[in-house]
């Protein structure tokens, strides 16, 4: 494949309206708020985008329940590391390792240089019962028939599945564990309109981060989470005020960095998730999966 060839086949993104009176382009633009009007106009006049089944020009008035079809033409993903390791395998599940930089599931550019294709080309069907953030390594599990992926989803619902990290924070903490119960909600972005981070009016969420090692300037941290609040990790560590190192989206008090932060998917800080223990769907009996992390989040004597 040479440098500038389509990583994928293209795709098909479909957006349903909820209420009507809005024209074409308009909705495109607020829809999708990575590209402008003048792009949408461009890929509107090159009929990439279609309405109740025929090619959309961008001025029609939209019905509440149409659906908004762009055929976005075949592309070159970012380069992402595509290996990933089998932790655990049977008839009803699969647990791998995936590595930091690759996104878990589509999205953001991203399609095929994804954990769910790759897997899927070698287990197909497996179907992903949680996800990592793009720079998060480490475990994920997925269910390889119905009835495991039920059994499991029951299980994370009810919080019988149990999840451990590995992060490295900035700062040294004068606590050795900490419960950090800060509520995680939508908050304002400059370039997304909003964010999960800290917020009063957010959902309950719950982590224990327990000191692993103390170094120069940084901790490394074992944490537990006991509900599963996106970026939760690092906006439970940057609300304690031990933000990850190197994290370009969270600072202090877990909200958005001030000037101009970064963006959920931006590489840089150091997350790994290590354990998952969970009762197996089929057997009954007690699991636990472990990723290694990285040398950059083993305490000393380990490396």
């Amino acid at each position: 494949m040479s440098d500038d060839a389509p990583s994928n086949s293209g795709f098909a993104f479909r957006s349903q309206v909820r209420a009507g009176g809005e024209r074409v382009l308009a909705f495109l633009t607020r829809e999708y708020r990575h590209s402008d009007a003048a792009t949408w106009a461009a890929r509107l006049a090159a009929g990439e985008v279609e309405v109740r089944g025929i090619p959309a020009r961008g001025d029609e008035v939209l019905r509440a329940g149409d659906v908004v079809v762009w055929h976005r033409p075949p592309w070159r993903e970012a380069a992402a590391p595509l290996d990933y390791a089998v932790l655990l395998e049977d008839g009803a599940l699969v647990a791998v390792s995936k590595p930091s930089g690759l996104p878990t599931l589509p999205g953001a550019g991203f399609l095929t240089h994804t954990l769910l294709t790759q897997v899927r080309l070698r287990y197909p069907g497996a179907s992903p019962l949680h996800r990592l953030g793009r720079g998060t390594s480490g475990a994920v599990l997925f269910a390889r028939t119905g009835a495991a992926g039920a059994a499991l989803s029951r299980a994370w619902r009810e919080h019988e599945v149990g999840k451990v990290y590995r992060a490295l924070a900035v700062g040294e903490p004068e606590w050795d564990s900490l419960e950090i119960q800060v509520p995680i909600g939508p908050v304002p972005h400059p370039r997304l309109g909003t964010v999960f981070a800290a917020s009063a009016e957010g959902k309950a969420s719950r982590s224990v981060a327990t000191v692993r090692e103390r170094r120069a300037g940084q901790t490394l941290l074992d944490v537990a989470i006991h509900t599963g609040r996106p970026h939760q990790i690092r906006i439970h560590l940057a609300a304690a005020g031990h933000p990850l190192a190197g994290d370009p989206l969270y600072g202090p008090g877990g909200l958005p960095l001030p000037d101009l932060p970064g963006l959920p998917g931006d590489l840089g800080y150091l997350l790994h998730a290590w354990t998952l223990h969970f009762t197996h769907p089929v057997t009954g009996q007690a699991v636990r999966v472990e990723a290694p992390p990285p040398d950059a989040l083993r305490p000393a004597p380990e490396r």
